[in-house]
């Protein structure tokens, strides 16, 4: 009987058998995406900034490492023994032949952890300034958009409904539905607040969870939690409590309230007082408005008989002066005829005196030819000539018998 040697597949080296597992486990869709609940051992972080640690279960461990770039994310580190829940993706590390979870995030579940991380990143986001009270923002007084972010099946979406529907129907309400308890709740809820917050008409948004236990409320001391509330542009009411309960996001909220009824009754105003203002402001808008008509009428009355009061003076001022002018113009043109009288007589005198009618008038007279030219000088007469001699009153006609030089 033979016996064959050879393999039944083809034979692989040991780092493409590595390989093929890693490639196995990096296409599997489960363990890309993975939350992990254990208890902290082996924890150690290195010079570099990466922390290595194990995650151990009742009768399992695996290895696990936080790099860099997510340790700073950390506010309190855990401990050996205390218990955790590890977010990340697992892998093949082929150097040694193990898998390895790949952490992005820690999360405290111990009461002891839980309080130690609480209160540090409480301390660190003080010192932020995101708790400052002079960065609350008002709440509208009459919204007309509400969003509100909670369950969809919780029992906290039906408290606010019912609010909205008894105390002011008429204000439109946009629900955005998200995951408020466990480990996936604050990453939903920090999407669901950037959404809120680019809403068109939204005013406010209110951010509830129904009871339940006060472990529930962990998500909402998650610092993704709290910076979203504080970096969404809408006002922010929380009632996610409970009467003596009080978590991060309720310190960095605009206004905290123990419960999603007390948030909405907070955001939605009553009809009836909303009725009562309307009729007190249509009061004083009447009162403003009959107020300000008889104050107008009452400048126009007073501005209308001021101006008549200034018109007249102006007026007569303007007659006076024009009663002035007048007489004085008159003056003016009595004394120039009397100037043009007396130069005219004076012109007169003047003209008359060199008249030759003046000069006839002395006796003399004027002699002339039959063509009518003045005789000036005897020689330029003959014997038979004719004259034509003019006296200062009336004329004569001779003739020249002689002539005398």
């Amino acid at each position: 009987m033979m016996f064959d040697a050879s393999p039944s597949s083809k034979t692989q080296t040991v780092d493409e058998l590595s390989n093929t597992i890693r490639d196995v486990i990096s296409r599997s869709a489960l363990l890309k995406s993975v939350s992990v609940r254990g208890e902290i051992q082996n924890f150690k972080r290195h010079s570099s900034g990466h922390v290595y640690f194990t995650l151990a279960g009742n009768e399992s461990r695996i290895a696990a490492v936080l790099w860099r770039s997510y340790s700073v994310s950390v506010i309190s580190w855990p401990r050996d023994g205390d218990e955790v829940i590890v977010s990340g993706s697992v892998d093949v590390y082929t150097k040694t032949g193990s898998y390895q979870l790949y952490a992005t995030r820690l999360m405290p579940l111990g009461v002891g952890a839980q309080q130690r991380a609480r209160e540090e990143l409480r301390r660190a986001l003080e010192n932020e300034g995101l708790f400052d009270p002079r960065h609350k923002r008002p709440i509208p007084k009459y919204p007309s958009k509400i969003a509100v972010i909670t369950s969809s099946t919780g029992a906290a979406v039906k408290d606010i409904l019912e609010v909205s529907r008894k105390r002011a129907p008429f204000i439109d309400i946009v629900i955005i539905p998200a995951t408020v308890q466990g480990i996936d709740a604050p990453a939903q809820v920090s999407r669901a607040l950037a959404l809120a917050g680019r809403i068109p008409g939204a005013e406010c948004v209110i951010l509830a969870r129904g009871g339940g236990a006060k472990d529930d409320l962990s998500p909402f001391d998650d610092e993704r939690i709290v910076r979203a509330v504080r970096s969404c542009p809408l006002p922010v009411v929380t009632g996610v409590g409970h009467q003596i309960d009080n978590s991060l996001a309720d310190l960095a909220a605009d206004v905290a309230l123990p419960t999603p009824s007390a948030a909405a009754e907070r955001v939605f105003p009553d009809k009836g007082e909303t009725r009562i203002f309307l009729s007190a402001a249509e009061d004083r808008m009447r009162s403003c408005v009959e107020n300000t008509m008889f104050k107008n009428r009452t400048f126009a009355r007073q501005a209308s008989e001021k101006l008549r009061r200034s018109m007249n003076s102006v007026l007569n001022e303007n007659e006076n002066y024009l009663r002035e002018k007048s007489l004085e113009l008159a003056r003016m043109v009595n004394a120039s005829i009397e100037r043009s009288e007396l130069f005219l007589a004076q012109a007169a005198a003047a003209i008359d005196a060199m008249s030759p009618l003046a000069v006839l008038g002395r006796g003399f007279s004027i002699c002339t030819d039959e063509r009518g030219r003045t005789v000036v000088n005897a020689s330029s007469l003959s014997p038979g000539n004719k004259l034509f001699i003019r006296f200062h009153v009336g004329s004569a006609e001779t003739e020249v018998s002689r002539t005398k030089i």
